[in-house]
C-alpha cells in the first residue's frame, strides 16, 4: 500500500512536481546560475550571470526552515535584486524572482515543509501593491495585514522587520502551479 502524500514522501506525485535539477536546468537555459547554500536550518539562494571574473550577482533569497506544530514551515525572509539586474535587458525584474523562489520552495519541500510564509513588505504603497500582486499570481494568499495597529502586529513586526501583508502558500500547490515552467520536457 502506497504512503499518503506528504512533503516527506516526494514519490507520491512525481510527475506533478519539478525537481531541483529541473529548476536548475531551466535557470541555466536562461543564462542564470542559481545556487543553494545551507547552514543548519538557514538557507540562501543566489542567482548570478557570467563566467570567471565577470560573474555578477543578480539577486538572492534567504530564509529558514523552522519547526512548527503540524509540520515544518518555510520562512521566506527576504528576496533582493541587485542593481546589476537593471542591466539585464532580456529579463523582467520579477522573472528572476521566480527562479529564486522556486529553488527556495523546492528546498522547503525537500526539507519536509508543508507551508511557505512571507511578508510582502510595505516600504511604499506602489511597490507593496506590486509585491502582493506578484506573490498572489505565484500562488500565495494574504493572511494578515501587519500595520502596527495591534499587539499581535508587534510580534509580526519583530519577526519580519516591518509592515506589510503576511502571505502563506501550500508548498505542494506551488510546485504543481509552477511545474510546467520548470519540469524537463520528455
Amino acid at each position: 500500500m502506497a504512503a499518503p502524500p506528504s512533503p516527506a514522501n516526494p514519490v507520491t506525485r512525481p510527475a506533478a512536481y519539478p525537481t531541483m535539477a529541473d529548476i536548475m536546468a531551466a535557470s541555466r537555459a536562461q543564462g542564470l546560475r542559481v545556487s543553494l547554500g545551507t547552514v543548519g536550518p538557514f538557507f540562501r539562494v543566489t542567482a548570478t550571470r557570467g563566467e570567471g571574473e565577470d560573474v555578477v550577482e543578480l539577486g538572492r533569497a534567504e530564509g529558514v526552515v523552522r519547526p512548527w506544530p503540524g509540520g515544518a514551515v518555510l520562512h521566506l525572509d527576504s528576496m533582493r535584486m541587485t542593481r546589476a539586474t537593471l542591466g539585464v535587458s532580456d529579463r523582467p525584474l520579477f522573472g528572476l524572482g521566480i527562479f529564486l523562489g522556486a529553488v527556495a520552495v523546492r528546498h522547503g519541500y525537500d526539507s519536509g515543509c508543508a507551508r511557505a510564509e512571507l511578508l510582502a513588505i510595505n516600504d511604499t504603497p506602489l511597490y507593496h501593491e506590486k509585491l502582493v500582486r506578484f506573490y498572489t499570481r505565484m500562488g500565495f494568499k494574504a493572511v494578515h495585514e501587519v500595520d502596527g495597529s495591534s499587539m499581535a502586529d508587534l510580534a509580526h513586526m519583530l519577526v519580519w522587520g516591518g509592515r506589510g501583508t503576511r502571505m502563506d502558500a501550500n508548498i505542494e500547490d506551488l510546485l504543481i502551479k509552477w511545474g510546467k515552467r520548470f519540469r524537463s520536457q520528455e
